[in-house]
């Protein structure tokens, strides 16, 4: 094994309720954060932070403009000032599992596809029965090789386009 591929340390097997489409997702997701981390790419929870503080910019801007002495149109120019918006640029990783469904998408794309050095995005759809033994317990290994082979195939994408 090179020094390249990592995989999951040994720990106590992750487990989810197969009836339950949520705790699959929702284990199946963190097992990607985990191995997108591990290959180097730091989690940004700087865009989260800033949501959190729009939100309440947002709220305070909605209070002032509820008990402003001027009507809509006077408070136009304030209220359009007080609202920004925030670009940020780096790795996107999502996935979707549909309800009623076994098949999970994972995606991979930047998160400025409109920036001139965004990749073209890299995709898989697979059934989650590939991943789950009949207990419930991930196999992490194989879920592991999917999703570090789907973030090199990003990368590869990566490094041709440059």
């Amino acid at each position: 094994m090179d020094s390249t591929t990592q995989t999951p340390v040994k720990k106590n097997p992750k487990k989810a309720n197969l009836l339950d489409h949520h705790s699959i997702k929702s284990l199946l997701d963190e097992s990607v954060t985990e191995i997108v981390t591990s290959k180097g790419y730091p989690e940004d929870v700087r865009l989260s932070n800033i949501r959190l503080l729009i939100g309440s910019i947002i709220i305070a801007i909605a209070l002032v403009a509820q008990f402003y002495k001027k009507e809509f149109p006077a408070n136009r120019d304030f209220l359009i000032g007080c609202i920004g918006s925030f670009n940020s640029t780096g790795l996107v990783v999502s996935s979707k599992l549909p309800r009623f469904s076994d098949m999970y998408t994972l995606t991979v794309e930047s998160a400025d596809p409109k920036s001139i050095s965004a990749r073209p995005k890299v995709e898989f759809t697979k059934s989650v029965t590939k991943w789950f033994a009949k207990d419930g317990v991930l196999v992490e290994g194989l879920f592991w090789k999917d999703v570090e082979a789907l973030v090199n195939d990003y990368a590869k994408e990566h490094k041709k386009s440059k």
